[in-house]
């Protein structure tokens, strides 16, 4: 079953913002699945690549950085299909989050999160079973 009867790439205006209110700096090393729903005032930067699977969620106000000035990291970000990224969660440069994994609201990502994975805070651990 798909989530959206008429789900549609992106498309990015001159100061790289799509018509869902979400912005991508170097939209053209961006790769987005189908099925994909970004929320409204995410930024991405994906200087260095950043690619997003299939049905992945990803909440309001996230950012997701390939290039970091703040300690000079860079490094593609994966989010794989079915992941889900909560509100307000910022990933820092070559993380991947994987198959079906779950980022709670207001994390920072800074390690890898594997497939399956529930992880949560700042910085985001594991959650305890």
């Amino acid at each position: 079953m798909k989530k959206f009867a008429n789900w549609q790439k992106p498309t990015f205006d001159s100061k790289n913002m799509t018509r869902w209110n979400w912005m991508c700096s170097y939209h053209e090393n961006l790769k987005i699945g189908e099925q994909t729903d970004i929320g409204a005032f995410t930024y991405i930067n994906a200087k260095h690549g950043v690619k997003i699977g299939e049905n992945v969620q990803i909440g309001s106000h996230c950012a997701i950085y390939s290039d970091n000035t703040i300690d000079n990291t860079s490094g593609k970000v994966v989010i794989k299909s079915g992941a889900r990224i909560g509100s307000h969660t910022v990933i820092l440069p070559g993380v991947t989050i994987g198959k079906g994994a779950m980022v709670g609201a207001k994390s920072l990502v800074k390690k890898d999160v594997p497939d399956g994975e529930v992880v949560v805070g700042i910085t985001a651990k594991p959650m305890q079973k």
